[in-house]
């Protein structure tokens, strides 16, 4: 069964997707706004994909239940990792490919977006994912899983374009823990294309231009 969506198609008979999972708390609704300022006139027609991730008690929230990608257990987001739901989150995406697959988008024509712990499961699903994707969208977020990730990445997507923004004053994804992520995927060959923005655990006017740049390079 593949999670409810918000969609917003840019044109009729899409030829290009973007599957584009929110942060922790948040709905598919919550990016869906930015459509708008981040597509330019002369792009092919896309389709966003906005899923909603399945509600679940989140222990750093007192056990409140709410939308994430998986649970978070404290402020270290590398300790004490919920693996059993980030796997289960990865295999939820594979789900939206696949669907995307069936509506006529093939694998290379799908870009996979995330924020926050969404971007970490774009992340971890899109570098092991079997098929050659567009590119990775990683927003103020970090790798997880990493003692598992050289043994689990799929070569296939070894050389795929990374686009990552990170807020130089993030007090919920560390910006060094975002560096680190980024020096481990660089260490593997990975070429990430790292911005850096003076703001919080949030997204500004001057990365979503910097993003339609690196995202206008894909559907050229």
């Amino acid at each position: 069964m593949t999670l409810p969506t918000v969609e917003r198609e840019t044109a009729a008979q899409p030829v290009y997707s973007i599957i584009w999972l929110h942060g922790l708390g948040a709905d598919g609704n919550d990016f869906a706004p930015i459509v708008p300022e981040l597509i330019a006139p002369n792009w092919p027609a896309l389709r966003f994909v906005f899923p909603h991730a399945p509600v679940r008690p989140v222990t750093i929230n007192g056990g409140m239940p709410m939308r994430a990608w998986y649970d978070i257990v404290g402020i270290d987001l590398l300790l004490r990792q919920d693996e059993s739901g980030m796997r289960a989150s990865i295999e939820a995406v594979e789900a939206l490919i696949a669907q995307e697959n069936a509506r006529g988008v093939p694998d290379e024509r799908i870009v996979l977006a995330g924020f926050s712990q969404g971007g970490a499961i774009a992340l971890a699903a899109g570098l092991r994912h079997a098929k050659p994707l567009a590119g990775i969208i990683a927003l103020s977020t970090y790798l997880p899983m990493q003692e598992h990730f050289p043994a689990e990445r799929s070569q296939t997507n070894a050389s795929i374009p990374i686009f990552w923004g990170h807020g130089t004053g993030d007090p919920i994804v560390a910006l060094s823990r975002g560096v680190a992520s980024r020096d481990l995927l660089q260490s593997l060959g990975y070429k990430v294309e790292w911005h850096t923005y003076p703001m919080p655990h949030s997204v500004c006017a001057e990365e979503i231009a910097d993003l339609r740049d690196w995202l206008g390079k894909r559907f050229a």
